[in-house]
């Protein structure tokens, strides 16, 4: 017991200097993520249905989920990228970059596609610093999905539909400002009781080679 506690008389004493450490983590994280823009979210929900005739649900079930999962790939693909912009919906050609390499990486941000394993369902969540712009994106992709997905899947006798329309965020979502700042604070907490340990530590071995010259 009284080995534990010495211990964490360290910590204890120093409460205030971890406490600190915490506190100026969680200021550094939270000004590092204004560094870069803060961005809305627009997310739409597409349906996909396959026709099997005589199958089991279980077999349409993941026949659906097998081509959701090939229409939430072919959502990155460069020949995507284009027919979202030449929708006919009104998104700022200027936001993305001219640089082949730089604007994949760029719309790989911008875009993301995640499949329901329950339903069969594709949810696409588009970002932007405009939230009418995120929610134009969101519409292109859904608009090219529902019109031309068949082209990016093996399967026949599909349906895709837009089963939700975009609901749009009222705050921006990225980067995530609580989860950024949760995250400073406790590496900065971490780092002062690291701090204070190492200290006490050094300390007591100053004292007992100290005590040992004697």
């Amino acid at each position: 017991m009284a080995y534990r506690y010495a211990q964490l008389s360290p910590l204890l004493s120093g409460w205030v200097t971890i406490l600190l450490s915490g506190v100026i983590g969680m200021a550094l994280a939270i000004g590092l993520s204004f560094l870069r823009s803060l961005e809305y979210s627009s997310t739409t929900q597409i349906l996909i249905t396959q026709e099997l005739g005589a199958v089991d649900a279980y077999t349409a079930s993941r026949s659906a989920e097998r081509i959701a999962d090939g229409l939430a790939s072919a959502v990155y693909y460069s020949t995507f990228f284009d027919k979202v912009m030449a929708s006919g919906y009104n998104i700022d050609p200027t936001y993305f970059s001219d640089d082949a390499i730089k604007l994949r990486d760029q719309w790989e941000k911008t875009v993301t596609a995640a499949v329901s394993r329950s339903s069969g369902s594709l949810s696409i969540t588009a970002y932007h610093p405009d939230v009418e712009q995120a929610e134009q994106i969101a519409q292109a992709v859904a608009y090219v999905l529902t019109t031309e997905g068949w082209t990016y899947t093996s399967g026949g006798n599909i349906t895709v539909q837009v089963v939700d329309e975009p609901l749009n965020s009222r705050y921006p979502v990225r980067p995530n400002l609580l989860i950024n700042g949760f995250s400073g604070l406790a590496l900065g907490l971490l780092g002062g009781a690291g701090y204070i340990l190492i200290a006490a530590e050094r300390s007591r071995r100053r004292h007992q080679f100290m005590h040992d010259e004697d």
